[in-house]
């Protein structure tokens, strides 16, 4: 009886409902305490970044003055000018030490922050106040600014800290993160955003950079020879090139592979890719060549044999010429084509071949329903490479024609624009033009990269 009841017991506390947790338990008060937190933190650091903005708008819209800028007493640029006064057999090393030191100094600091205790507490809270403020100093600030100087270099110091010490991941991490990929943000912020940014503004000043002139620059870009060629050429070429040069390296890598000596043939295909542009169109004018008396243009050579007149194809006009260059374009890029399709042909399972051919299907079938649709990632990397090389082609029509008789392009115009003629807005409205062209192009590879990623 007394084994049964316990047995009994048993079973209805096993039957019985779990009583859940009383709200307000420790785990919620946890994840409600964290997301306070992280709520606190950002909006510290939001307010932190738009003092940062404004101080520096006030530096840089203030009245100048006459001072001279307050340095440490020594400045990047100082070091440069004294570098540039030394051997050359000297300056490498020193500039190998000195690129040596700082590298050296960020890994240590690296290696250093994450670790516990006090005395890491204050390296990290040093270095957070002390980078910044050497940077900007060595960077010799506006003149007369000291005061904005410091204080942004204060600002962001402090941000850096109480992020870094607020970090879900703890003390060091951020503070490891924001230093490793510091030098390659500043970098692109200098190099690349900044450059960006003031183009853009510039596209709507005229050639001195000083009287706004709102769209007069792309109204010129769409209306003036100069600018309007440019845009139909650069049509004409990211058009074509990447067409046929893709069209052209498939055909070679479908037929190459199945040929005797494939090792062979496909260097001699490559070799063209490996040659410059500049040097692709030296040899190209020769086969152009035009002049009185014997002909020693390849081309011309061909036409006088047959009993023709020499013609002046550099100078034939309208698109002629342009077309002319495509070729050089796409002998020189026809290489690389034919390179990564191979490669992915062979990629490509010879059961899907095999068994379209059971079914009966030819080789045209099997190659347009099996072999292109294996290879389409491929197809689309040659030809969105091979479209951005024909949107910034310059050194061909440079070397070439110069941009005459109506073969200019975006990027040698925007060359010739501000170097030639010192038009510095009408530069900076072919680089916005050339921008929006490229931009397209990027959108779509980084799209079928996110596809990818998801298919993987």
């Amino acid at each position: 009886m007394f084994g049964r009841d316990v047995m009994t017991d048993i079973k209805n506390a096993e039957k019985a409902p779990t009583a859940s947790p009383p709200p307000g338990g420790r785990a919620e008060r946890r994840t409600r305490g964290s997301g306070a937190r992280n709520r606190t933190t950002l909006l510290v650091v939001l307010v932190g970044l738009i003092l940062v903005v404004a101080l520096f708008l006030f530096m840089v819209t203030r009245a100048p003055a006459e001072t001279k800028p307050t340095t440490l007493g020594f400045s990047l640029n100082s070091f440069f000018i004294w570098l540039g006064g030394l051997s050359p057999l000297v300056q490498i090393p020193l500039v190998i030490v000195a690129f040596g030191a700082v590298v050296g100094l960020l890994l240590l600091l690296i290696e250093y922050a994450p670790r516990s205790g006090k005395g890491y507490f204050w390296l990290r809270l040093i270095a957070c106040f002390g980078i910044p403020v050497l940077a900007f100093m060595l960077l010799r600030p506006y003149q007369n600014a000291v005061v904005y100087v410091l204080g942004i270099a204060i600002l962001l110091g402090a941000i850096l800290f109480y992020a870094d010490y607020r970090s879900r991941q703890g003390a060091g991490y951020l503070f490891q993160l924001i230093l490793f990929a510091a030098p390659a943000s500043i970098l692109l912020l200098i190099g690349l955003v900044y450059p960006a940014i003031t183009t853009f503004f510039q596209s709507f000043f005229d050639k001195t950079g000083d009287n706004f002139v709102g769209l007069e620059n792309y109204i010129w870009t769409f209306t003036n020879p100069e600018g309007f060629w440019s845009v139909i050429n650069t049509l004409i070429w990211v058009l074509l090139a990447p067409t046929i040069a893709t069209a052209i390296g498939l055909a070679y890598a479908v037929f190459i592979d199945r040929a005797a000596g494939e090792k062979y043939l496909k260097v001699l295909i490559f070799a063209p890719f490996a040659i410059s542009f500049v040097g692709a169109g030296i040899i190209w004018k020769f086969v152009y060549d035009f002049r009185q008396g014997d002909q020693i243009g390849v081309l011309n050579a061909i036409v006088t044999a047959f009993g023709g007149q020499p013609v002046s194809w550099l100078a034939a006009s309208p698109l002629i010429n342009t077309l002319l260059l495509v070729v050089v374009f796409i002998w020189s890029q026809t290489g690389l084509a034919m390179v990564i399709l191979s490669a992915a042909i062979k990629a490509v399972p010879p059961e899907q071949n095999e068994a379209a051919e059971l079914d009966g299907a030819s080789a045209w079938e099997r190659f347009v329903n099996v072999t292109v649709p294996g290879i389409r990632s491929s197809l689309i990397v040659v030809l969105t490479t091979i479209a951005i090389g024909a949107l910034k082609i310059y050194d061909i029509v440079a070397v070439m024609t110069g941009g005459r008789n109506d073969s200019t392009v975006l990027a040698f115009e925007m060359v010739n624009q501000q170097q030639r003629f010192q038009s510095y807005g009408h530069s900076a409205a072919l680089a916005v033009v050339l921008f929006i062209f490229v931009l397209p192009l990027i959108i779509f590879n980084v799209r079928q990269i996110r596809k990818q990623r998801e298919v993987r």
